[in-house]
């Protein structure tokens, strides 16, 4: 068991009001403590890392000069949030961070008032504070707000919409851009370059007046000198600046980690701003965690941990993980076919399109937080003759479902989505479940939906995609380790809209679209030993459905179940909907679909979150007995 650290300072704050009874001197010895501590809860639960370390300092200026939660810290994303749990009144839950009934790893409104704004997406934080400001100045909630929002999702359309918005409405609001030159993984695109330009050269690390704070926020005596040095500052480096440009004014880069300058910045700023004001702060992902500082993604998530060497608990696995079997199957076809490309929206190694980039460099694109962009220029790229492979989580996905409508689906161009995380993804919890592309891709027309049974069908499924030239695909597949199938050496194109029977059996048919299958499979055992043995069939498509295989398995038995890894409104809707026309009820047929439930499941494992969902082995065996009216002895949970 990992020996807690000896945090004296911090074991006096319980709220963030507390910080206002400390000196500056005990503040700099908080942050020493509360870094510490974070590693110490991490090193037990899992979780996010790298980037909480790196806002340590920031965070406990923050709290120590605003009022929270009268004033409204909006953190964006909410990955970098647990230094922020710890100081207001979460501490004593810290190490049930992610877990089942224990803390989110984001931040959660419903968790606390210290929370006013839910996140785990990116780039919503200055919209959000924005809506705080206005909603202030309209006679609702008191207090400032104020957004952190890190150089990675500042590359995201939403965010400069918002800094629109806010020069134009002049409300006073205060934006931290974190810069870290990372999110995930490191940040591409112009604006990161234009970042880079505003601190990398001399005059700003020697101009240090210039970078503690725009010129109307300093004392009087100062403020002459200060805007000539600001004057020749931005002549040497960048001409003026982006922000103020848009009606902010912007102060910095100032140094993230020195609470020197930090404090004396966000106290002149809030006493002093009367519009919206860009405090530029540089930190570094995992600062003062020498394991985390050497990574490559800078300890971005990490499963358990040993404090001292930052070695992770990770029992072995007998089956690569989904993503590498996509990503490894990606390699074949491309290496067969130069037109494959891969676009990514700053997931290169989430998505394992790491190893694409690694082969292949100027066919792998990396377009930073931006899945309407990654969306649409893989539909430039498909209408200019490539073969683009978009690959997304699929709760991101959902931010560019506009541009597949309008810009894909209705152009019938080939992309292939690949969809990673589908279904439920424990403990990252609602905000990244995958519960919703197959509802909202299957009722597009044209549109090809399969999702893999397993991770062999998954390098079918790949194949399958990049010979689809007609029109645009999706395949799905979850998080975590396959389940031990053989692996084929390449994929073969598998017939569009065909499925396959897995048993044959009696009286009630299952039929499963997507990995829970094997769930599905156990509980046709069980049902065995009972002496009812159903047929199983995996669908493989939502889109075209195999109407033959459907059609014939209402036909030939009593009940039909059908099991997906989807919200209502997906596989079992199209499914329900066909049987209908085809007036399979009239004839008697029970039908039930096995979806998953209509609320947002939190944070558990993801044996836990179906076991919620109802949807384990024993819950399917338990529905056909229902469905054909078998009473249950002995039924399992």
């Amino acid at each position: 068991m990992t020996q807690r650290p000896q945090t004296p300072t911090l074991d006096r704050v319980t709220v963030p009001a507390d910080l206002k009874a400390l000196s500056d001197r005990e503040l700099k010895t908080l942050a020493d403590e509360l870094r510490a501590e974070t590693i110490s809860a991490v090193s037990v639960t899992g979780g996010h890392l790298g980037a909480g370390l790196g806002v340590v300092e920031l965070t406990v200026a923050l709290h120590a000069v605003f009022d929270a939660p009268r004033d409204k810290l909006v953190w964006d994303v909410g990955h970098q949030c647990y230094p922020h749990k710890i100081l207001t009144g979460r501490r004593d839950r810290i190490r049930t961070l992610r877990q089942e009934g224990g803390l989110s790893g984001f931040t959660k409104r419903a968790e606390s008032p210290f929370d006013p704004f839910g996140a785990a997406h990116s780039s919503t934080s200055i919209s959000a504070a924005l809506g705080f400001a206005a909603a202030r100045d309209l006679g609702g909630d008191p207090g400032d707000a104020v957004a952190v929002i890190g150089d990675g999702s500042m590359s995201a359309g939403m965010a400069f919409e918002a800094m629109n918005n806010a020069g134009a409405l002049k409300k006073r609001l205060f934006i931290i851009l974190n810069d870290n030159e990372m999110s995930i993984a490191p940040p591409v695109g112009a604006l990161s370059a234009y970042l880079s330009r505003l601190y990398a050269g001399a005059p700003f690390q020697d101009l240090k007046e210039a970078a503690k704070g725009a010129v109307k926020f300093l004392p009087e005596p100062f403020q002459e000198g200060a805007k000539r040095a600001k004057e020749m500052l931005k002549g040497m480096a960048v001409g003026g600046t982006l922000f103020e440009a848009l009606g902010i004014s912007y102060v910095g880069p100032i140094d993230g980690h020195d609470l020197e300058q930090l404090l004396p910045v966000l106290r002149t700023a809030k006493a002093r701003a009367t519009g919206p004001v860009l405090i530029h702060v540089l930190t570094r992902k995992g600062k003062g965690y020498a394991p985390a500082e050497r990574a490559r993604d800078k300890g971005h998530a990490t499963g358990k941990f040993d404090v001292l060497t930052g070695e992770q608990h990770k029992a072995p696995s007998n089956a690569p993980s989904y993503t590498k079997v996509f990503a490894r199957s990606l390699l074949k076809e491309a290496e067969a076919d130069g037109r494959i490309v891969a676009i990514t929206a700053a997931m290169p190694d989430g998505t394992g399109l790491n190893l694409f980039a690694e082969r292949f460099p100027a066919r792998c694109f990396d377009v930073g937080i931006a899945e309407q962009h990654a969306v649409t220029f893989a539909a430039g790229l498909a209408a200019g003759g490539m073969k683009p492979f978009c690959a997304l989580y699929s709760t991101f996905l959902q931010r560019g479902y506009d541009q597949v409508v309008h810009d894909v689906a209705i152009q019938r161009l080939p992309v292939r989505f690949a969809i990673d995380r589908a279904g439920l993804v424990g403990a990252d919890g609602a905000t990244h479940a995958g519960a919703f592309d197959v509802a909202f891709l299957a009722n597009l027309p044209g549109m090809v939906v399969m999702a893999a049974a397993d991770e062999a069908e998954l390098v079918h499924m790949v194949a399958t995609a990049a010979a689809l030239d007609d029109g645009p695909s999706a395949f799905r597949f979850p998080r975590g380790d396959g389940v031990g199938v053989d692996l084929p050496e390449r994929g073969r194109p598998l017939e569009i809209g065909k499925g396959r029977v897995m048993r044959e059996g009696s009286r009630v048919a299952l039929l499963s679209f997507g990995t829970r299958l094997a769930e599905v499979q156990k509980a046709a055992e069980a049902l065995a030993a009972r002496g009812l043995a159903p047929t199983v069939a995996d669908a493989r498509f939502a889109k075209p459905l195999d109407r033959a295989l459907i059609l014939q398995l209402a036909r030939h038995h009593e009940a039909l179940i059908t099991i997906e890894e989807g919200a209502i409104g997906g596989f079992g809707s199209h499914v329900a909907q066909l049987l209908a026309e085809e007036g399979a009820f009239d004839r008697g047929l029970k039908y039930r679909s096995m979806v998953l439930p209509d609320i947002f499941i939190d944070q558990a494992s993801p044996e836990a979150m179906y076991r919620i969902a109802g949807m384990d082995a024993g819950q399917i065996e338990a529905k056909v007995l229902t469905v054909l009216g078998i009473e249950q002895i002995g039924r399992r949970a």
